[in-house]
C-alpha cells in the first residue's frame, strides 16, 4: 500500500481546528462507555415538595390561627393546668383562713335530751340529764318524775384565745405564700412558652434555609448533569453535587419531622387543646430590637419571687415561735345557757309546763404547767428559724451564681451572634463567585461544594446564634428578676 505523506503544516487552520474537536469528541464519548449508567430524566428538584407540618406554617389552608408569642403567653396565662391549680390553692388558702378565723364569732348550738326511767326510787334523788352548760359543769336536776325533757340554747363568744391569735396574724402570710406560688409558676411558663416557641421558629428558619439550599442544590445538580452530558465536566461532578443534594434532603427531612414534637410541647405548655391548630408568628424587627438588654445593672435579690418566698417561709416561722412563746396566755370565752325544762309522769303530757333557766358567765382556762411543752416547741420553732436562715444564704449564693452564669451566656451569644452576621455575608458572596468562576471553568467543582457547604453552615449559625441569644436574654432576665406577666 503506497503511503501518501501529509504535511500538516500545510493544512488550513480551521481544517486542523475541526479534526481536533472530532477527536476530542470521540474520546469523551468511548470514556463515557465505560463510566456507570446516568438517568436520562433527571429530577426537577426545585419543584420537589416535601412535607413540612402544615400547622406550624400555614394557617390559611387548616383553619388555624397565628399566634405572636405575647399572644401564646398570654393564652398559657388562663388556660395552663398548673397555673389554674395555683390559682385554685390561693382561694382554698382564702376559704381555709376564714374556716380558722370562724372561731371569733358567736358559737351557737342547740341540744336536748329526753329521758325516761325505767326504774326509780321512791326517795327523791338528783338524777343526771346530761346536759352540758358553756362552762363545761354538768346540769342535775332534782326530779322524781318518769320523764324529763331539757331543751337548750347555749351561746360562747371567744375573748381570748393564743391558737386564734396566731390564726390571725398568719392568715395573710398563708395566702401570700399561695400567692407567691402562683407568680412562681407564671415566672416559668413565661420562661418555659418564650423559649419553646423560639425553639419552633428556630426549627421553622432551619427549614427554610434548607429548602432554599435544597433548590439552589437542584439547579446546581440540573445544570451539572447537562454539562456532564455535553462532555463539559467531568462525571464526579454530578455524582458530588448528587450528594450534596441528597444530604441537604436528609436534613430537611430530620428538620421537619423535628418540628412535631416541638410544636406539640409548645401546645402542651400553653395549655392548647390537642386536637386545635395554631401557627406562630413573629415580626421580625420586633424581635431583632429585643435581643439589647442592659448589662450593667447589678442582681437585686428582692426581685427574685425565690428570694421572697423565703422572706414569707421566716415570717410564718416566727409567727409560730411567737405563739409558743405566748402559749401560757389564758383561754377567756363568755357564755351563755337558756333552758326549758319539761317533767310529768305521763309521756302524753311531757310538754304541758315548762321550767325555764338561764345562765351567763365568763369561762377562764389558765396553762399552769404542761410538761415543758411549751419550752420545747419555742426551742424546736427557733431551730427551724435557723434552717430557713441558712436556706436563705444558699440560695442567695444560688441566684448569684444563676446571674453571673446568664450574663457570661448572653454576652458570648451576643457575640457570636454578630460573628456570624458576617460571616452569612461573606459565605454568599464567596459561593456567588466560585459558583461564577466554577461556570466560566476557572476552578473545579470542589470549590463550589466547599462554597456551598460554608454557605449553609454560616446560615444554620446565625440562626442559632439568634435563637441562642434570645433564650439567653429571657435567661438573664429570669435571673435578675425582670420576667413580668
Amino acid at each position: 500500500m503506497t503511503r501518501i505523506p501529509i504535511n500538516i503544516y500545510g493544512l488550513s487552520p480551521f481544517l486542523f481546528a475541526g479534526l481536533l474537536s472530532l477527536s476530542l469528541t470521540a474520546a469523551a464519548q468511548n470514556n463515557k462507555k465505560k463510566q456507570f449508567p446516568v438517568p436520562e430524566n433527571v429530577p426537577d428538584t426545585s419543584t420537589v415538595g416535601f412535607p413540612i407540618m402544615p400547622n406550624a406554617t400555614d394557617a390559611g389552608k387548616n383553619g388555624g390561627e397565628y399566634l405572636t408569642l405575647k399572644q401564646c403567653i398570654d393564652y398559657a396565662l388562663v388556660h395552663q393546668p398548673a397555673l389554674n391549680k395555683a390559682l385554685i390553692n390561693v382561694d382554698i388558702a382564702h376559704t381555709t383562713n376564714s374556716i380558722n378565723l370562724a372561731a371569733w364569732l358567736p358559737q351557737v348550738n342547740a341540744n336536748g335530751n329526753v329521758v325516761h326511767y325505767i326504774q326509780q326510787s321512791n326517795a327523791n334523788i338528783s338524777t343526771n340529764t346530761g346536759s352540758t352548760t358553756g362552762n363545761g359543769s354538768t346540769n342535775t336536776v332534782r326530779s322524781s318524775f318518769t320523764n324529763t325533757f331539757i331543751p337548750e340554747l347555749a351561746v360562747s363568744q371567744a375573748i381570748l384565745s393564743p391558737s386564734l391569735l396566731y390564726a390571725a396574724k398568719s392568715a395573710p402570710l398563708l395566702v401570700k405564700q399561695a400567692q407567691q406560688v402562683t407568680d412562681s409558676i407564671k415566672i416559668y411558663l413565661v420562661s418555659a412558652v418564650s423559649k419553646s416557641f423560639y425553639n419552633v421558629l428556630l426549627t421553622l428558619q432551619q427549614i427554610n434555609v434548607l429548602k432554599e439550599d435544597t433548590a439552589r442544590l437542584g439547579k446546581n445538580l440540573r445544570d451539572t448533569y447537562h454539562q456532564y452530558k455535553g462532555g463539559i465536566v467531568d462525571e464526579t461532578d454530578y455524582l458530588q453535587a448528587t450528594i450534596t443534594l441528597n444530604n441537604s434532603a436528609a436534613q430537611l427531612k430530620q428538620a421537619n419531622e423535628n418540628i412535631i414534637p416541638q410544636y406539640v410541647a409548645l401546645k402542651q405548655l400553653m395549655g392548647y387543646e390537642p386536637e386545635k391548630d395554631f401557627n406562630v408568628s413573629i415580626d421580625t424587627a420586633q424581635m431583632m430590637a429585643d435581643i439589647q438588654i442592659d448589662t450593667t445593672r447589678q442582681l437585686q435579690y428582692e426581685k427574685r419571687i425565690e428570694y421572697r418566698q423565703v422572706e414569707t417561709r421566716k415570717d410564718l416561722q416566727q409567727q409560730l415561735t411567737n405563739y409558743y412563746k405566748y402559749a401560757y396566755l389564758p383561754t377567756v370565752s363568755g357564755f351563755f345557757n337558756y333552758s326549758l325544762q319539761y317533767a310529768n309522769n305521763n309521756f302524753s303530757n311531757l310538754l304541758s309546763k315548762s321550767y325555764p333557766s338561764s345562765i351567763v358567765g365568763v369561762s377562764l382556762s389558765i396553762p399552769i404547767f404542761t410538761g415543758f411543752a411549751r419550752v420545747h416547741n419555742v426551742h424546736k420553732s427557733q431551730l427551724q428559724e435557723q434552717m430557713i436562715h441558712w436556706d436563705e444564704v444558699d440560695l442567695k449564693s444560688q441566684l448569684y451564681k444563676e446571674y453571673t452564669t446568664g450574663l457570661a451566656g448572653y454576652k458570648s451569644n451576643l457575640f457570636s451572634f454578630n460573628v456570624q452576621r458576617k460571616n452569612v455575608a461573606m459565605a454568599r458572596r464567596v459561593y456567588f463567585v466560585v459558583n461564577l468562576q466554577y461556570k466560566q471553568g476557572i476552578v473545579a467543582y470542589l470549590n463550589v461544594i466547599t462554597a456551598e457547604s460554608n454557605l449553609i453552615t454560616a446560615e444554620i449559625n446565625y440562626t442559632n446564634s439568634l435563637f441562642q441569644l434570645l433564650s439567653s436574654k429571657i435567661d438573664l432576665e429570669k435571673a435578675m428578676g425582670d420576667i413580668t406577666y
